[in-house]
């Protein structure tokens, strides 16, 4: 297992490296492995990047050293660095893997060419894909460390509850001891939807991807 394989399985069991105001930084371990991890009042950056020029821009940043790694300014010059590219910094939630099949009714598919699919695919690796008959999607695939990752797609509005339903399916389709999530902090109905369904808060996270050639 990897430094960062170790370091989600400890978080996914609630053991929390120490809240020292460090910055670990380590080589990148695959071409999906590179992001940025920032946990209460401890960090990590997992780039191909050196581990001088991080520190280096860490400290221009000028911020408080506890918020560097997240900052603006810093993951700016790293994308610039490494030529990849980045969505939002994120919400990193977990869960337990609950036994039994989930309380509501689904089909595992094909990956196909559904949006939230397709970036599945480029973001993650051993992708599996399952919906409803309404045209909801449940995803969950490999991310960084080997961890087990979800996400979900509701097929309209309006539906009260279905948000809450497809994450918690997520925990009983894992075939590992937990998943993970990622939500958007602005998008505060997907917030409330994981934390209904289980998932704790662990830090926020910005991963950087290639855009495909």
């Amino acid at each position: 297992m990897t430094d960062l394989g170790a370091l989600f399985a400890d978080l996914a069991r609630g053991r929390f490296p120490a809240p020292d105001g460090t910055t670990t930084v380590w080589p990148l371990a695959g071409e999906r492995e590179a992001g940025v991890l920032a946990l209460t009042a401890r960090s990590f950056v997992f780039a191909d990047a050196d581990e001088g020029w991080v520190r280096e821009r860490l400290a221009r940043t000028g911020s408080d050293p506890l918020a560097a790694s997240l900052h603006p300014s810093f993951l700016a010059a790293l994308l610039e660095r490494t030529g990849r590219r980045m969505d939002t910094v994120d919400l990193l939630t977990v869960a337990p893997a609950l036994p039994g099949p989930p309380p509501l009714e689904l089909r595992e598919s094909a990956p196909h060419g559904h949006p939230r699919v397709a970036r599945a695919l480029r973001r993650r690796t051993e992708v599996r894909v399952w919906e409803t008959a309404e045209g909801d999607v449940v995803l969950l695939g490999r991310g960084p460390g080997g961890r087990w990752e979800t996400a979900i797609e509701t097929a309209g509005a309006g539906v009260r509850g279905r948000g809450r339903a497809l994450a918690l399916a997520a925990r009983h389709l894992v075939p590992g001891a937990a998943v993970w999530a990622q939500q958007a902090p602005g998008n505060a109905r997907s917030v409330r939807a994981f934390q209904a369904a289980g998932y704790r808060a662990v830090g926020a996270e910005a991963l950087l991807w290639r855009a495909p050639e």
